[in-house]
């Protein structure tokens, strides 16, 4: 059966740097960052705080929306954070 839970996650790294990741099991995907066997990026850089995780019902939507926060700068990444929604910072991105 498929999993029809999609997140889009932020991870703050030890170093203060950011890491955006898609999963649809996100304790899993947390586990396998703090063992080093997540994305390259994050290894060595731990411990890792997550600090943000919005919930898509499709993967297109998560994936589409990860790789619009990817192109975010940290500015507003930072403001995403704190408003807790990908949504109005993203939907301006995406209509670039």
């Amino acid at each position: 059966m498929e999993n029809n839970t999609h997140y889009l996650y932020i991870l703050e790294c030890k170093d203060g740097s950011y890491y955006t990741g898609y999963t649809n099991d996100l304790k899993k995907r947390l586990k396998k960052h703090e063992e080093g066997k997540g994305a390259k990026y994050t290894r060595g850089r731990g411990p890792l705080k997550l600090v943000f995780q919005e919930v898509f019902s499709t993967k297109q939507e998560a994936m589409r929306m990860e790789f619009a926060v990817k192109k975010l700068n940290r500015a507003q990444k930072e403001r995403m954070i704190k408003e807790g929604s990908v949504s109005y910072v993203a939907a301006k991105e995406l209509q670039k």
